[in-house]
């Protein structure tokens, strides 16, 4: 039988005494699992905002909210090594290595709302290589959790150094933020750019040049 709101209403409070005796006891880590607490802030979040939390509509936002966050925050979960797998392999030429405008969706990490954008990469190789299909996997993997553009930015080039060592790599990002749309200055229009690169003054003038255009920058902008 279905339980009804009030029943549900009973069980949240009785849980919620239950977690208030074993946060005094030092337990709330071992009491809480990450989707109770997820489901939970979102209750609390629906309280605050004097809405009916038991209506229709909202009655089971905390349950969608908690499987939506253990998602979009799922970079927490592996490492740069683990992404990648087996998708290391030994270069075949020395030649330029590029992908541009892959798309991702992060949360900003001082308001938790949400920035969306491309990453291009691009690289020399030295003895080794990542599959193509690797770099999109490192987007996916730094861009889900809380974050700054300019953090992610710098972890892709990083990565790849950690990964392949590569001669030169070059990162730019490109995102809007909700941040600077909903709230503050709310400016609809604007875009946010970052760029990094890892051994560039090692190469050419022709080979620096090429590998900048390679992801949109005139290293000039």
């Amino acid at each position: 039988m279905m339980k009804s709101p009030d029943d549900r209403e009973f069980r949240n409070r009785e849980r919620f005494q239950e977690i208030s005796e074993e946060r005094s006891r030092g337990e709330l880590d071992r009491a809480l699992s990450d989707a109770e607490q997820f489901s939970m802030a979102a209750s609390m979040i629906l309280r605050a905002s004097g809405d009916n939390a038991l209506r229709e509509g909202l009655e089971r936002t905390p349950e969608r909210f908690s499987k939506a966050m253990a998602h979009l925050i799922s970079g927490y979960s592996k490492t740069p090594e683990e992404a990648v797998g087996e998708g290391v392999f030994q270069a075949e030429g020395n030649g330029l290595i590029s992908i541009r405008d892959v798309e991702f969706y992060s949360l900003c990490e001082h308001h938790m709302l949400p920035f969306w954008g491309t990453a291009s990469v691009a690289y020399y190789p030295r003895k080794k290589i990542v599959g193509l299909s690797k770099i999109p996997r490192l987007v996916e993997l730094f861009s889900r959790r809380f974050q700054v553009q300019e953090r992610i930015t710098e972890q892709l080039a990083d990565a790849l150094v950690q990964l392949i060592s590569p001669k030169a790599v070059v990162v730019r990002v490109q995102a809007c933020h909700l941040c600077m749309m909903m709230r503050g200055v709310e400016k609809q229009n604007s875009k946010t750019v970052t760029e990094t690169t890892r051994g560039v003054e090692k190469l050419s003038a022709l080979e620096a040049k090429r590998l900048l255009q390679a992801v949109g920058s005139s290293g000039v902008d």
